[in-house]
């Protein structure tokens, strides 16, 4: 992994994939151990889990969208749902209950009536309402909040972001301390999805002071915050004994914030971390040292090397825009020529899995094969280049090939960039920090770069909306198909999950035609625990299920 921190929706960490082949549409089977060690009850509970992360950006709801903060987020706030990973279902969370009404356009919420926040107030309908609104204002921080679009299909959301007009969102109304009501501006029978991410949780009274609350949230999860963020040092929370849920067996985690990768893998294996990142090049090593977890995502002891499926993608993006790389048929062929597996095998010793598409195994809707040029064919990308009008690269000016410092992305570039060579393509490496990265590709100053996404929550247009709908912040390539976009604001509204997955699919083939990015590979995870870590779960979303997990004595 890098030293610059993973974020949610331009994912930077290097990961691992499971030894397993990917198959079939469900994405975790239940395995359980006939040798697993029996314990009960009290003798579960004690003990503090040393995890590590890098520096957060946040860990206030308000801002919840990069991968390190929102680990930490995620174990603060529950939000009115989860969605069960293990099961492919949708749960309740803070909401017991809902009703949805015929064409999806009003939600009905019935909350959790015993649910406190952390400093004792009962959580409320205008707790949550106070919550999504906080996200919406631009008035409250001199940074606005970059995850705002989670709840763009709320009436109300244009007037408070896009039009600054108005100061509440008009869909959202406690109907009374425990009942939440949500209308939307169109139809979206996924919202239910939307609605599982934790910064979409509610907030207390407190968060009015904003400065304070962003350095010590108090929130409704099964974790409190211990004192503040210490900002490069760590993070502390302890068990909320007045959980409404199930409160878990350990007394607190400790989130140690440790910079380099191999800083922290060093501690853990001196003992000091009981959760860490492997380090690339030491994947094979850890699983001969520690072992496998069976399925890829439990830890348990013995068992502790996690190389599960995400729910991500890496990519090459392409601006679209640029008066060469605008021609389909140029990166088309830059899709043929790159020798996927050669990557997987080389930087991260053949467990990385070579993409087939944007979407993700995992993710509902996702077809092996799905994008036509999402393949190796060195013959096949000289032919295309040759149809655009530049036989072995004749005619094409040098292009940068740009990507941010840390982890492997230099030796994956230094891979693509000889690729590229092969069919005549020439490129120049472009290095910068995450933070020009980032600048870089906002402003459209780039020509082909690097990036990846990994799911908000696990279905298509999470991917689909997010990249390439015209003028998303996202939408890096600059991509604009009006039947895109006219095809994801429609499937959005299809009530049957096989009819609108058939139509987020349409929408995916569509995008597919013109290879206006270039997937490399699917990331799994590469993670390992301590010999004392059991009945751990870490998502394919990066979130740790910390309900169940306990510490051997």
């Amino acid at each position: 992994m890098e030293n610059k921190k993973l974020t949610r929706r331009t994912f930077v960490a290097g990961a691992a994939v499971a030894g397993a082949a990917i198959a079939g549409a469900s994405l975790l089977t239940a395995c359980k151990d006939d040798e697993e060690e029996v314990v009960e009850g009290d003798e579960k509970a004690g003990g503090t889990f040393k995890y590590y992360v890098n520096e957060p950006a946040f860990i206030d709801p308000y801002n919840l969208q990069e991968s390190e903060g929102t680990q930490v987020g995620s174990q603060m706030f529950d939000s009115l749902m989860n969605y069960d990973y293990r099961t492919e279902k949708l749960l309740p969370a803070a909401a017991v209950s809902w009703e949805v009404n015929d064409d999806a356009t009003v939600y009905t919420f019935h909350l959790q009536p015993d649910a406190l926040f952390h400093n004792g107030d009962p959580v409320t309908a205008a707790d949550f309402k106070r919550g999504w609104e906080r996200i919406c204002d631009r008035n409250i921080s001199d940074e606005p909040s970059e995850i705002d679009y989670h709840l763009a299909q709320v009436k109300g959301y244009k007037e408070m972001v896009e039009d600054q007009t108005a100061t509440e969102l008009s869909g959202v109304v406690a109907l009374d301390d425990l009942t939440l009501e949500v209308t939307l501006v169109a139809s979206y029978a996924d919202f239910l999805y939307v609605l599982t991410h934790p910064a979409l949780g509610p907030v207390p009274a407190a968060a009015e002071d904003f400065e304070t609350y962003s350095e010590a949230p108090i929130g409704n999860g099964p974790f409190m915050i211990k004192g503040k963020w210490e900002h490069d040092q760590y993070i502390q929370v302890l068990r909320f004994e007045d959980y409404y849920g199930d409160v878990p067996f350990v007394d607190g985690i400790d989130f140690n914030i440790i910079s380099e990768v191999e800083t922290a893998f060093n501690e853990y294996e001196a003992g000091n971390l009981d959760f860490v990142q492997i380090p690339p090049g030491m994947i094979e090593d850890c699983v001969d040292k520690y072992g496998e977890s069976i399925d890829g995502w439990v830890a348990q002891p013995g068992k502790q090397t996690l190389l599960g499926l995400e729910s991500s993608t890496y990519y090459l993006v392409i601006n679209n825009l640029d008066p060469v790389l605008s021609d389909a048929k140029v990166r088309e062929a830059i899709s043929y020529a790159i020798n996927r597996q050669t990557i997987c095998d080389v930087v991260f010793q053949g467990v990385r899995v070579p993409a087939d598409g944007l979407i993700p195994p995992g993710i509902l809707g996702y077809r092996e094969g799905a994008w036509k040029t999402s393949f190796y064919d060195e013959d096949k990308a000289k032919e295309t280049l040759a149809e655009a009008g530049y036989p072995d690269g004749e005619g094409l000016p040098t292009f940068k090939l740009s990507f941010n410092t840390g982890g492997a992305h230099q030796q994956i570039m230094e891979l693509i960039q000889s690729d590229l060579r092969k069919i005549g393509i020439e490129t120049e490496l472009e290095s910068m920090d995450w933070a020009a990265y980032l600048k870089a590709l906002a402003d459209g100053n780039y020509q082909m770069g690097r990036l990846g996404w990994i799911a908000d929550y696990p279905i298509m247009e999470n991917f689909l909306f997010s990249l390439f709908f015209t003028g998303t912040g996202d939408n890096r390539s600059q991509y604009s198909n009006p039947d895109v976009d006219e095809g994801i604001l429609s499937a959005r509204g299809i009530l049957d999950n096989d009819e609108r997955i058939a139509a987020f699919q349409a929408v995916d083939d569509i995008v597919q035609e013109t290879t206006p990015i270039v997937p490399i590979m699917f990331y799994r995870h590469a993670r390992v625990t301590s010999a004392r870590v059991n009945d751990f779960f870490f998502s394919p979303t990066l979130i740790a299920d910390m309900n169940a997990t306990w510490l051997s004595k």
